[in-house]
């Protein structure tokens, strides 16, 4: 595998940019440029899985009691919120560390 990409220097990138390695965003924390991001009321869950099912970026995982919560992949989109059947999901702003 290819090192990460914030440790190559300008000299070492192909001219024209080429890619010469398929990549992978399994390597990098995409979700951290979200703005808001999802909290789950466990009270309210009834573990149906639908938030997974409809996330568009796999960023959300089950835990191993059943119930689900947001991965580094989370983008803030809210769309898990959005289709929960019970409401258990609420968008927060995400705060600036």
């Amino acid at each position: 595998m290819s090192k990460p990409w914030d440790q190559w220097t300008w000299q070492e990138i192909e001219i024209g940019g080429v890619l010469t390695e398929p990549g992978t965003a399994r390597q990098y924390r995409t979700g951290d440029w979200r703005s808001l991001y999802p909290v789950w009321d466990k009270n309210r869950c009834i573990k149906c899985g639908v938030c997974w099912t409809v996330c568009p970026e796999a960023g959300i995982s089950e835990e191993p009691d059943g119930y689900f919560e947001m991965n580094d992949y989370c983008k803030g989109c809210g769309i898990c919120a959005k289709e929960c059947v019970t409401g258990c999901i609420t968008m927060v702003q995400e705060e600036k560390l």
